[in-house]
């Protein structure tokens, strides 16, 4: 398995992500034991991007004093990581590598998202996968936009570096957003928070089923 993770190009995405999961993971570690501030809201800005806001993360950096640089290298940072997963992962169960239940249900989840937008960014080709990334629209994002770029036949290199920068474009409008509103709105934490609770609800149905499902498995 160890081979086959360094033999094939989805392995070596899956492995950085893990590599760069262990780097952050330190770092917030290393901050938290030397008091840091901000370790502890970059842990939770990173569990804010597993749930698939982006805006959230980005908001929270933000309101709690991050520089506009360190707002945008740190989100930057956690999405790249979960693409690397989400990426790796969708490859590797379509090509019947992974098998786990929970993980091709979750799998099935993206490509029908993906689908859905399949044939109106097909022929834009890399500019489309470049928009819909950068877009600040529900269901986008690098996550769908890289398994998009997948079901298209892009080259890893296309397809990433649409991803990047349409990424990348997208934080540091938000950052300098939310930093224009945090200066001119007291009400805007409050609103915050909200778009959080809104955020948080679709997910807690699903994830009380996958802890249901890993207690299954570990009594087995």
């Amino acid at each position: 398995m160890k081979k086959f993770l360094f033999n094939t190009i989805e392995g070596r995405v899956l492995v950085t992500g893990f590599l760069l999961t262990v780097l952050f993971f330190v770092l917030v570690i290393i901050g938290l034991v030397q008091d840091v501030p901000g370790a502890k809201i970059a842990f939770v800005v990173f569990i804010t991007h597993c749930v698939g806001s982006r805006a959230g993360g980005i908001g929270l950096c933000i309101l709690n004093g991050f520089s506009p640089v360190s707002t945008i290298v740190l989100n930057f940072y956690l999405e790249c990581l979960i693409v690397c997963y989400t990426y790796a992962g969708f490859v590797l169960s379509t090509n019947g590598i992974f098998k786990a239940a929970w993980v091709r249900r979750f799998m099935d989840k993206l490509r029908e998202k993906a689908e859905e937008k399949k044939e109106k960014i097909e022929r834009w080709g890399w500019i489309g996968v470049f928009t819909f990334v950068m877009a600040p629209l529900p269901v986008t994002g690098p996550v769908v936009g890289t398994i998009i770029g997948y079901m298209l036949r892009m080259r890893l290199f296309s397809n990433f570096s649409a991803a990047g920068l349409g990424t990348l474009t997208a934080i540091v409008a938000w950052c300098y957003g939310f930093d224009f509103l945090e200066h001119r709105f007291a009400m805007l934490q409050y609103v915050f928070a909200a778009i959080c609770v809104l955020i948080i609800i679709p997910y807690l149905k699903p994830l009380k089923k996958f802890i249901d499902y890993l207690r299954q498995e570990s009594d087995e």
